[in-house]
């Protein structure tokens, strides 16, 4: 499972080399939905599109109202974190003062939780008033919104989904009951995918990806009497560098009320997975993204008359690079 990847999210460059449009009115609506819904996530590299310095006067008013609106996000989020702030050092301050009078076990524990929550929450507001872009910026997780690269009839246009697919006539109860829904499996594309699979298709942009592996398997080793399984975090980066172009489906979800995350439309999307090559199996995991070759893209985003045998063979005859991998920090 590709559960976060390092993403390519330069809106105007998307569209230039994949000659689309971005969809600047649904990114809007995005980023208004957000400011009223926490719940909803978005990563900084997304933000820079429209926080950064405008290249030009002639900013479009758009781009000006989601700058707006992203500022605003911002210092609401700023207020929260320092009130939360206040609240752990007046939790550290009485935890200390009862450890003067008497050293008990909660009066201790309550002084561990305050100082850690305290150091959590200076960092939190160090990071939120950083202006220059670091390398995580980029990176996604499931739930976050990214930019993908759809086409819808003759249009081809970037827009901002889900990274976790929530297929339409589904209860969004689902996203939970199905958290896996990030990824689609090659093999299950004909079953559970159906309804996108040959109609609906994506393309996400990546660097990198990352991937849960079971310590005691990625060691080749038993599990000692007792231990309990743990996990650790693979960064598999391509050999030679270059970016991948994931095969990916979406939906176009809507509902009758707004659902836990404050939307009543949603678009989002999964990734596409195959059986891994030797270099990632070795390391204990059992599925790779799918890389298109961008001599099959035009096909790949307008299905309507290809033949399943044709996407098929798209998804079989894929970019194969070595793929490189090292312990996440």
């Amino acid at each position: 499972m590709c559960y976060s990847a390092m993403v390519e999210q330069h809106l105007r460059s998307l569209a230039r080399e994949f000659r689309a449009e971005v969809d600047w009115d649904l990114f809007e609506t995005l980023f208004r939905e957000r400011l009223e819904h926490d719940d909803i996530k978005v990563s900084r590299a997304l933000e820079a599109n429209f926080t950064a310095a405008p290249t030009t006067t002639a900013e479009p008013e758009v781009e000006r109202r989601i700058r707006s609106l992203i500022e605003s996000h911002r210092r609401k989020r700023t207020e929260s974190l320092e009130r939360e702030l206040f609240k752990q050092r007046k939790r550290l301050a009485d935890a200390r003062r009862s450890l003067e009078a008497q050293q008990t076990k909660r009066a201790r524990e309550e002084e561990r939780i305050a100082e850690s929550k305290i150091e959590s929450l200076l960092a939190r507001l160090t990071d939120g008033k950083r202006t220059e872009p670091v390398e995580e910026d980029r990176r996604i997780f499931p739930l976050y919104f990214a930019p993908v690269i759809v086409q819808v009839k003759a249009r081809r246009l970037v827009r901002p989904m889900r990274y976790t697919c929530r297929l339409p006539g589904k209860p969004a109860s689902h996203d939970v009951s199905y958290a896996g829904t990030y990824n689609a499996r090659r093999d299950n594309l004909h079953g559970f995918w159906s309804a996108l699979y040959g109609r609906q298709h994506a393309i996400l942009a990546i660097t990198s990806f990352f991937e849960n592996v079971p310590t005691h398997i990625f060691e080749r080793r038993e599990l000692a009497p007792g231990e309990k399984p743990k996990n650790l975090v693979l960064h598999f980066d391509p050999q030679p560098r270059a970016e991948m172009l994931v095969a990916c489906l979406w939906a176009h979800w809507t509902g009758p009320s707004r659902d836990d995350a404050g939307v009543r439309e949603l678009y989002s999307f999964a990734a596409i997975t195959d059986e891994p090559p030797p270099e990632i199996a070795s390391t204990g995991h059992n599925r790779c993204v799918v890389a298109l070759k961008r001599s099959n893209v035009d096909e790949w985003l307008a299905p309507e008359g290809v033949s399943t045998e044709r996407l098929n063979q798209i998804l079989a005859d894929r970019e194969r690079p070595f793929y490189e991998h090292r312990i996440a920090a």
